[in-house]
């Protein structure tokens, strides 16, 4: 029966002369500390990068709504979302090469560079003017940088936890909830008063010493191995327990952020006042916190797919319902459930990875699911701005999002019973 310490993956016998050296010289399984002053050191300090690099991901609603209004009101809602899309897309798409420079003994390295381009990033989306300027420095270099530095994040992680890997991960991911909160708080105080050059500069300045106080506090424990693998091991694709994980991970980020893109946006079509519904992105997020926090735990009894895929039907349903709602006390209400709901996912969908193999192999088959998750960040808000423009309504959007997470519910849960062979029961 699988734990919650190993899923089993399907035996397959295809593999390379490299592979299989790579296998041989690598270390044995370690014990794992699962505690102790360094290894809550580096959760703290990937909870410092994931508020300087999610944290301000996740507050894309508040640029959103604030381009359409002033900066950028000249294109439509699907053209602004692109910048985000592509935020949410190279967030992923780094992971393997970034996860497999780590493996091979190059995480400082790969943390400190990346972080670098994250300061640089944050400095010139303050010089922007133009939308292709926009989608350049924040879309495109600013989403790099976030790809490049969470996958380090994972990989040092998991090398201190195994059995409270789901906790570390979820206190890990609080960082990316505080930015969330702090930033469009940040953005709605200043812009008024400063300017959007001098907020963003700001935000940048924040983010620069919580990268500095990150690197600082993020090491590696296990002894990279010996023989150089393959960037890519498609023998794990031949496992149906990780093709199916993969595919609802992907259907997951497809739909998770168009109520997040959409919801100051949403609460102003409904009569919300502007300046209160720039605050929406922070109530949600810091719902979130409660997610996150309750989903590490809940994982630790009950096994991270388990609970991600109630978490899935969940947000499926208050995506559902969210366009739907016409008063503000309920649209905070709704808001408030979706931000603990989708927590959850967020929080855990590496967990199940990261035990589907050897330690010293974790951030290669984690980069080739990131890699994969990339496409479904990249389509969803964009895909959700064309429906909107299309019918100029978000009920069509809210239920396209909906369908797609309980589609990603589903195969999570087929995912589940290909591993356990049984419905009810287990932990995994």
């Amino acid at each position: 029966m699988a734990s919650a310490s190993d899923i089993p993956l399907q035996k397959v016998d295809t593999e390379s002369a490299a592979d299989v050296a790579s296998d041989a010289a690598a270390p044995e399984e370690p014990d794992y500390p699962e505690g102790g002053l360094a290894a809550w050191s580096v959760a703290f300090g990937a909870s410092l990068l994931c508020m300087s690099t999610f944290g301000y991901l996740i507050s894309w609603g508040t640029f959103q709504e604030y381009y359409e209004l002033t900066l950028l009101r000249d294109r439509d809602s699907s053209d602004i979302a692109w910048i985000g899309s592509l935020q949410y897309a190279l967030t992923f798409l780094p992971g393997l090469p970034a996860g497999r420079l780590c493996d091979l003994g190059y995480f400082r390295a790969t943390l400190i560079t990346s972080c670098a381009i994250l300061t640089v990033a944050n400095f010139v989306i303050a010089e922007c003017k133009e939308y292709w300027q926009f989608v350049l420095a924040q879309g495109f270099l600013f989403g790099f940088s976030i790809g490049c530095t969470y996958g380090p994040c994972i990989t040092a992680v998991s090398q201190w936890f195994k059995v409270k890997r789901p906790l570390a991960f979820s206190l890990s991911a609080i960082g990316s909830c505080i930015g969330g909160i702090i930033y469009p708080i940040i953005f709605r105080q200043m812009v008024p008063e400063v300017g959007f050059k001098w907020t963003v500069r700001t935000i940048a300045f924040i983010n620069f010493v919580a990268t500095v106080v990150g690197c600082m506090t993020m090491k590696t424990r296990l002894t990279p191995p010996s023989v150089l693998p393959k960037m890519l091991d498609l023998r794990a694709f031949m496992s149906p327990v990780y093709t199916v994980y993969v595919f609802s991970a992907l259907l997951g980020m497809f739909g998770l952020y168009t109520p997040l893109t959409y919801i100051t946006v949403g609460g102003v079509v409904i009569g919300v006042n502007a300046s209160f519904a720039f605050y929406f992105v922070a109530i949600t997020n810091a719902a979130s916190i409660l997610g996150r926090i309750g989903a590490g735990a809940l994982a630790l009894r009950y096994g991270p797919i388990n609970v991600m895929s109630i978490s899935l039907v969940l947000t499926a349903l208050f995506s559902y319902v969210w366009p739907y709602v016409t008063s503000e006390g309920a649209y905070i209400v709704i808001i408030i459930l979706y931000g603990m709901a989708s927590g959850a996912f967020i929080t855990l969908f590496a967990a199940p990875v990261t035990r589907m193999g050897p330690a010293h192999d974790t951030g290669r088959r984690l980069g080739m699911q990131m890699t994969v998750m990339a496409f479904g960040a990249l389509g969803g808000p964009p895909a959700s701005g064309a429906i909107h423009d299309l019918h100029d309504s978000f009920k069509p959007v809210g239920f396209f999002a909906g369908s797609i997470l309980l589609g990603s519910a589903v195969f999570m849960a087929l995912a589940r019973y290909i591993a356990l062979r049984r419905l009810f029961g287990g932990n995994i």
